[in-house]
Parts: structure tokens; sequence; C-alpha cells
């Protein structure tokens, strides 16, 4: 089925979206819950899930359906990059390494997914080096404020040397995980990235949602570490809960005033069906973009073009967004 074209003639890459599956688990019910006990979660989600319907109603979206096996929701997801004209997804979780990789495995043209597991671990950087070098997965993803330890511990060095050797993005979620009820920790604040960026300035730090409540944090750091990014991704609803006015034409306005189109990066935060890809996001921003007067060449960057270089993709010959 044709899709009308937000704008014609645009490659669009979707740096961040998460792959759908059964029986995934939750790190922040599973750390709750060991402290204070299920029926209290159970308490916290009630309060939380008359909010998250109210979100879902006023972007039109469905309701979210159980996910499939991994072989249906890859399939699905084929279908999504087919009729949007997309040019890859990338998957920043799905289920851990292994099981993510092998979801993702039929589909190289299509997909790309990132290295999920914990940090801190003790085998962290052996793990990195096997989802990079062997099973093919091209990124690390870190959802920071699930970590207790702070992100520069000199410990996770061998970490960041790893993924400066192998060349590949790594993209740290700072700021509230608002239906997880997490809105403080040692890791919340993109800042607490400064003396990593610094230390390794050859690895490329994508910190998505425009900073997720954090923007004047997220600016200072990006203005004087080169090598930290920005992702456009999600609702952005978090700007609702500023003290001060904030709309998407500005977040985009500031970040290309401070570090120009190169280091902005567009994605969705996709994830669940039977929405997909969720191509208002894709509208809502390239909107703002139009507003603001952006040429094609710096369109082209942000929809794809900064993510394809991190990445390593030709983006040579390949398909523009539909008319």
């Amino acid at each position: 089925m044709s899709v009308p074209a937000v704008r014609t003639g645009i490659p669009i890459l979707d740096f961040h979206a998460h792959f759908p599956v059964r029986g995934g688990s939750d790190p922040a019910q599973a750390e709750y819950v060991s402290r204070f006990w299920e029926e209290k979660w159970a308490v916290i989600r009630r309060h939380l899930a008359a909010d998250q319907e109210a979100w879902r109603r006023a972007w039109g979206f469905p309701a979210p359906e159980p996910p499939g096996d991994d072989t249906e929701m890859t399939a699905r997801w084929a279908q999504e990059v087919e009729r949007h004209q997309l040019v890859r997804v990338v998957f920043v979780t799905g289920g851990g390494n292994e099981r993510l990789a092998a979801a993702l495995r039929p589909y190289p043209d299509k997909f790309v997914g990132f290295a999920h597991h914990d940090p801190f671990a003790p085998d962290a950087p052996a793990a990195l080096e096997r989802a990079v070098t062997s099973i093919g997965l091209k990124g690390y993803k870190i959802i920071a404020p699930h970590h207790r330890d702070r992100l520069d511990d000199e410990r996770l060095y061998p970490l960041w040397e790893t993924a400066e050797r192998l060349k590949i993005p790594v993209l740290i979620h700072f700021g509230p995980l608002r239906y997880e009820g997490i809105v403080a920790g040692p890791n919340i604040n993109p800042l607490v990235l400064q003396d990593v960026a610094r230390a390794f300035p050859d690895v490329p730090f994508v910190v998505p949602h425009f900073g997720c409540g954090y923007p004047r944090e997220l600016l200072h750091l990006m203005w004087v570490c080169g090598n930290v990014y920005v992702d456009t991704s999600g609702s952005n609803e978090w700007m609702r809960w500023m003290p001060y006015a904030l709309d998407l034409r500005t977040l985009f306005a500031k970040f290309l005033d401070t570090v120009g189109a190169q280091r902005i990066i567009f994605g969705t935060d996709s994830s669940w069906f039977p929405r997909g890809f969720a191509r208002r996001y894709l509208e809502v921003q390239l909107e703002a973009c139009r507003e603001l007067g952006l040429g094609d060449g710096d369109v082209r960057l942000i929809f794809a073009g900064n993510a394809a270089r991190l990445l390593g993709l030709p983006l040579s010959g390949s398909k523009s967004h539909a008319r």
C-alpha cells in the first residue's frame, strides 16, 4: 500500500526503535519488586495507566497487542520498512543480544541491531566484542537510570575502549523513565557522561529524546564534546513537564544553533503493533524542520545521513521517502 509523503525525495533511517519481544523482562520492575514487593508495583502501574491511555489517544495510536513470536514480529516489521519506504530501522533493544541478532538476521537490508547488555557485568567488554564481531550487531544501548553505579566510573573504561576499537556508536538514555517511576539517580543527568566523552573522543555517544528533560545539560555537553550526538526519538512528552514553554520546533532550533545538523539524528522509539512505525513522530519532526526553513541537505543529514555515517551504511542508491 502506498503511503502519502510528508516530504518527497528524503531517505528515512529510523535510528531508535525497540524490537517487541514476548516474555521480555523489565529491569526496573524486578529491582523494585525485590525491594518493595509486587503489590506495591501494581499500585504504581495503576496510577500511571490512565495517563498512558490518555497519551495514546492524544496521538491517535491504537492499543498495543501482546507481541507474537520473534519470527512473526520480524516479518511484520519488514512489512513496515517496505510500507514506509525506510532505509533501515535500528532496534536498540530486543530481549538480549543473541535473541535480537537471531531475529534480525534474515533481513540484513532492512534492520540493524544494537547490543544492550549490562555495562557493569564482569564480562561486558567481551560481550560487546562478541556482539559486534561474531553476531553482527552494530552499536550499544544503555539505559543509564537503571544503574546505581555512575557511568563515569573508571571500571567501565575497558568497555568504552572496546567500543572505541570497534568504531561503534553508543546510545545512552538519560532522564526520567516515567512509566517505570524513575525520575532521580546518579545517572539521570547526561552531564555524567562528560569525563567519559572527553576520555574517549573517538566514540560517538548518542543521547536520545533531545535529552529527555535535560536539554540544557545536553546542549552544554555537546557544545564542549564534539563526539556527543542527540537523537530526536519519541513523543518528547517530557516537554510538558518543563518549568518553561518548550516545543519541538524550539528544540530543533536550539540544537541546530548549538551544534548544527551534523550531530542530530532522527528516531521514533517505535516498537509495538498494531502501531508499528510511529509515522506521526516523523510527520511532526519534518514539519518542525520545514517551519525552520531547513535546507534539503540538512534535512537529509538529520533523517538518514548522520545515522548512516555512524553505522557505516552507504546511502547512495537508497530508497527515498515514498510519494
